[in-house]
Protein backbone atom coordinates (compact mmCIF):
# COMPACT_ATOMS: atom_id res chain seq x y z
CA UNK A 1 0.00 0.00 0.00
CA UNK A 2 3.24 2.34 0.72
CA UNK A 3 4.63 1.99 -2.40
CA UNK A 4 1.35 2.57 -4.10
CA UNK A 5 0.76 5.72 -2.25
CA UNK A 6 4.42 6.69 -3.37
CA UNK A 7 4.25 6.00 -6.92
CA UNK A 8 0.74 7.90 -7.15
CA UNK A 9 2.46 10.73 -5.63
CA UNK A 10 5.29 10.64 -8.21
CA UNK A 11 2.80 10.92 -10.90
CA UNK A 12 1.05 13.73 -9.94
CA UNK A 13 4.49 15.49 -8.79
CA UNK A 14 5.78 14.81 -12.67
CA UNK A 15 2.32 16.04 -13.91
CA UNK A 16 2.58 19.14 -11.79
CA UNK A 17 6.62 19.82 -12.45
CA UNK A 18 6.09 19.12 -16.04
CA UNK A 19 2.88 22.03 -16.06
CA UNK A 20 5.10 24.46 -14.30
CA UNK A 21 8.23 23.67 -16.43
CA UNK A 22 6.35 24.49 -19.64
CA UNK A 23 4.75 26.88 -18.53
CA UNK A 24 8.45 28.42 -17.44
CA UNK A 25 9.65 28.24 -20.86
CA UNK A 26 6.81 30.04 -22.50
CA UNK A 27 7.27 32.59 -20.17
CA UNK A 28 10.60 32.94 -20.69
CA UNK A 29 10.45 32.46 -24.56
CA UNK A 30 8.94 36.22 -24.62
CA UNK A 31 12.04 37.85 -23.05
CA UNK A 32 14.86 38.04 -25.90
CA UNK A 33 18.64 37.40 -24.45
CA UNK A 34 21.23 40.22 -24.63
CA UNK A 35 22.26 40.96 -28.16
CA UNK A 36 19.85 39.13 -30.10
CA UNK A 37 21.59 35.88 -30.30
CA UNK A 38 19.78 33.06 -31.39
CA UNK A 39 20.18 29.52 -29.43
CA UNK A 40 22.34 28.49 -32.41
CA UNK A 41 24.72 31.59 -32.00
CA UNK A 42 24.53 31.02 -28.07
CA UNK A 43 25.64 27.38 -28.66
CA UNK A 44 27.95 28.15 -31.18
CA UNK A 45 29.51 30.68 -28.90
CA UNK A 46 29.67 28.74 -25.83
CA UNK A 47 31.82 26.04 -27.57
CA UNK A 48 34.28 28.43 -29.13
CA UNK A 49 34.66 30.48 -25.64
CA UNK A 50 35.72 26.48 -24.64
CA UNK A 51 38.13 26.00 -26.63
CA UNK A 52 35.86 23.10 -28.71
CA UNK A 53 36.08 23.24 -32.10
CA UNK A 54 34.79 19.45 -32.97
CA UNK A 55 31.35 19.77 -31.98
CA UNK A 56 28.65 21.00 -34.50
CA UNK A 57 25.00 22.62 -33.78
CA UNK A 58 22.47 21.41 -35.64
CA UNK A 59 18.68 21.90 -35.40
CA UNK A 60 16.14 19.37 -34.97
CA UNK A 61 12.25 18.65 -35.49
CA UNK A 62 10.54 18.75 -31.91
CA UNK A 63 9.59 20.82 -29.22
CA UNK A 64 12.62 20.35 -26.00
CA UNK A 65 14.16 17.52 -28.00
CA UNK A 66 17.22 19.40 -27.45
CA UNK A 67 20.43 17.23 -26.89
CA UNK A 68 24.49 16.47 -26.87
CA UNK A 69 24.94 13.52 -29.23
CA UNK A 70 28.94 12.15 -27.93
CA UNK A 71 28.91 9.86 -30.54
CA UNK A 72 28.73 11.94 -33.40
CA UNK A 73 29.87 15.24 -31.24
CA UNK A 74 27.04 17.58 -31.99
CA UNK A 75 24.86 19.86 -29.84
CA UNK A 76 21.06 19.42 -31.52
CA UNK A 77 18.53 21.80 -30.91
CA UNK A 78 14.55 21.95 -31.63
CA UNK A 79 13.66 24.43 -34.71
CA UNK A 80 11.79 26.64 -31.45
CA UNK A 81 16.14 26.86 -29.78
CA UNK A 82 17.54 27.22 -32.94
CA UNK A 83 15.70 30.25 -33.84
CA UNK A 84 14.74 31.85 -31.64
CA UNK A 85 16.88 34.90 -29.43
CA UNK A 86 14.98 34.22 -26.30
CA UNK A 87 15.96 33.60 -22.67
CA UNK A 88 14.33 30.41 -22.46
CA UNK A 89 16.46 29.05 -26.01
CA UNK A 90 19.86 30.58 -24.72
CA UNK A 91 19.27 28.62 -21.42
CA UNK A 92 18.60 25.34 -22.86
CA UNK A 93 21.34 26.06 -25.95
CA UNK A 94 23.91 26.70 -23.12
CA UNK A 95 22.91 23.80 -21.39
CA UNK A 96 23.33 21.03 -23.77
CA UNK A 97 26.94 22.82 -24.82
CA UNK A 98 27.83 22.26 -21.06
CA UNK A 99 27.70 18.92 -21.91
CA UNK A 100 29.56 19.21 -24.74
CA UNK A 101 32.31 20.76 -22.33
CA UNK A 102 31.70 17.65 -19.89
CA UNK A 103 32.69 15.89 -22.41
CA UNK A 104 35.67 17.83 -23.52
CA UNK A 105 36.69 17.56 -20.12
CA UNK A 106 35.82 14.04 -19.08
CA UNK A 107 33.78 14.69 -16.86
CA UNK A 108 33.40 11.34 -14.92
CA UNK A 109 29.30 11.11 -14.16
CA UNK A 110 28.91 11.97 -17.74
CA UNK A 111 31.80 9.26 -18.56
CA UNK A 112 30.07 6.59 -16.17
CA UNK A 113 26.32 7.68 -18.21
CA UNK A 114 28.14 7.18 -21.26
CA UNK A 115 29.54 3.93 -20.66
CA UNK A 116 25.74 2.45 -19.37
CA UNK A 117 24.18 3.55 -22.41
CA UNK A 118 24.14 -0.01 -23.82
CA UNK A 119 23.27 -1.78 -21.46
CA UNK A 120 20.51 0.61 -20.42
CA UNK A 121 19.28 0.47 -24.33
CA UNK A 122 19.28 -3.17 -24.30
CA UNK A 123 17.42 -3.18 -21.01
CA UNK A 124 14.87 -0.79 -21.83
CA UNK A 125 13.79 -2.61 -24.86
CA UNK A 126 13.26 -6.62 -22.88
CA UNK A 127 12.18 -5.12 -19.15
CA UNK A 128 8.77 -4.14 -19.69
CA UNK A 129 8.25 -7.87 -21.15
CA UNK A 130 10.47 -9.74 -18.63
CA UNK A 131 8.80 -7.95 -15.80
CA UNK A 132 4.94 -8.50 -17.13
CA UNK A 133 6.45 -12.42 -17.55
CA UNK A 134 8.14 -12.63 -13.84
CA UNK A 135 4.63 -11.14 -12.50
CA UNK A 136 2.66 -13.79 -14.32
CA UNK A 137 4.68 -17.02 -13.64
CA UNK A 138 6.17 -15.44 -9.83
CA UNK A 139 5.06 -18.18 -8.08
CA UNK A 140 6.32 -21.21 -10.40
CA UNK A 141 9.58 -19.51 -12.06
CA UNK A 142 10.49 -16.43 -9.20
CA UNK A 143 13.65 -16.05 -11.43
CA UNK A 144 12.38 -14.63 -13.74
CA UNK A 145 11.13 -11.52 -12.17
CA UNK A 146 14.34 -11.10 -10.59
CA UNK A 147 15.83 -10.86 -14.00
CA UNK A 148 13.85 -8.07 -14.90
CA UNK A 149 14.07 -6.25 -11.44
CA UNK A 150 18.17 -6.44 -12.54
CA UNK A 151 17.11 -5.38 -15.53
CA UNK A 152 15.18 -2.75 -14.75
CA UNK A 153 17.46 -1.52 -11.77
CA UNK A 154 19.97 -0.52 -14.38
CA UNK A 155 17.51 1.80 -15.77
CA UNK A 156 17.43 3.14 -12.02
CA UNK A 157 20.96 3.34 -11.61
CA UNK A 158 21.24 5.22 -14.80
CA UNK A 159 18.65 7.81 -13.70
CA UNK A 160 20.30 8.54 -10.81
CA UNK A 161 23.64 9.39 -12.48
CA UNK A 162 22.03 11.46 -14.78
CA UNK A 163 20.96 13.95 -11.45
CA UNK A 164 24.43 15.31 -11.45
CA UNK A 165 25.29 14.97 -14.86
CA UNK A 166 22.16 17.87 -15.97
CA UNK A 167 22.36 19.91 -12.67
CA UNK A 168 26.26 20.38 -13.61
CA UNK A 169 25.19 21.21 -17.26
CA UNK A 170 22.62 23.61 -16.09
CA UNK A 171 25.43 25.11 -13.40
CA UNK A 172 28.24 25.40 -16.39
CA UNK A 173 24.81 27.22 -18.77
CA UNK A 174 24.16 29.66 -15.39
CA UNK A 175 27.66 30.37 -15.28
CA UNK A 176 28.33 30.85 -18.95
CA UNK A 177 25.87 33.10 -19.63
CA UNK A 178 26.75 35.50 -16.63
CA UNK A 179 30.35 35.60 -17.49
CA UNK A 180 29.76 36.20 -21.43
CA UNK A 181 27.16 39.00 -21.01
CA UNK A 182 24.27 37.25 -22.58
CA UNK A 183 22.36 37.54 -19.68
CA UNK A 184 22.05 40.18 -17.46
CA UNK A 185 21.00 39.93 -13.43
CA UNK A 186 17.72 39.29 -14.37
CA UNK A 187 17.46 36.94 -17.30
CA UNK A 188 19.99 35.25 -16.09
CA UNK A 189 17.89 35.06 -12.88
CA UNK A 190 15.15 33.53 -15.33
CA UNK A 191 17.31 30.91 -17.13
CA UNK A 192 18.30 29.24 -13.60
CA UNK A 193 14.71 29.21 -12.53
CA UNK A 194 14.04 27.47 -15.94
CA UNK A 195 16.73 24.74 -15.93
CA UNK A 196 15.80 24.31 -12.20
CA UNK A 197 12.42 23.61 -13.18
CA UNK A 198 13.93 21.11 -15.82
CA UNK A 199 16.45 19.62 -13.21
CA UNK A 200 13.33 18.62 -11.54
CA UNK A 201 11.91 16.64 -13.75
CA UNK A 202 15.32 14.35 -13.99
CA UNK A 203 14.76 14.03 -9.98
CA UNK A 204 10.88 12.89 -10.10
CA UNK A 205 11.88 10.52 -13.26
CA UNK A 206 14.56 8.80 -11.06
CA UNK A 207 12.68 8.62 -7.98
CA UNK A 208 9.92 7.00 -10.06
CA UNK A 209 11.91 4.63 -11.18
CA UNK A 210 13.06 3.79 -7.67
CA UNK A 211 9.68 3.40 -6.34
CA UNK A 212 9.02 1.19 -9.32
CA UNK A 213 12.06 -0.71 -8.55
CA UNK A 214 10.95 -0.93 -5.06
CA UNK A 215 7.62 -2.12 -6.10
CA UNK A 216 8.67 -5.16 -8.38
CA UNK A 217 11.09 -6.07 -5.25
CA UNK A 218 7.89 -6.33 -2.85
CA UNK A 219 5.81 -8.31 -5.05
CA UNK A 220 9.01 -11.14 -5.58
CA UNK A 221 9.37 -10.99 -2.16
CA UNK A 222 5.93 -11.60 -1.55
CA UNK A 223 5.81 -14.99 -3.47
CA UNK A 224 8.94 -16.41 -0.78
CA UNK A 225 5.98 -16.55 1.95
Amino acid sequence: MNIWIILIGVMVASYLIQAVLNSKFDKYSKVPSRGGLTGAQVAQKMLSDHGIDNVKVTCIKGRLTDHFNPVNMTVNLSEGVYHSDSIAAAAIAAHECGHAVQHAEGYAPLKMRSALVPVVSFANNVVSWVLLIGVILVERFPSILWAGIALFAMTTLFSFITLPVEVNASSRAVQWLDESRIADGETRGMAKDALHWAAYTYVIAALGSLATLLYYISIANSSRR
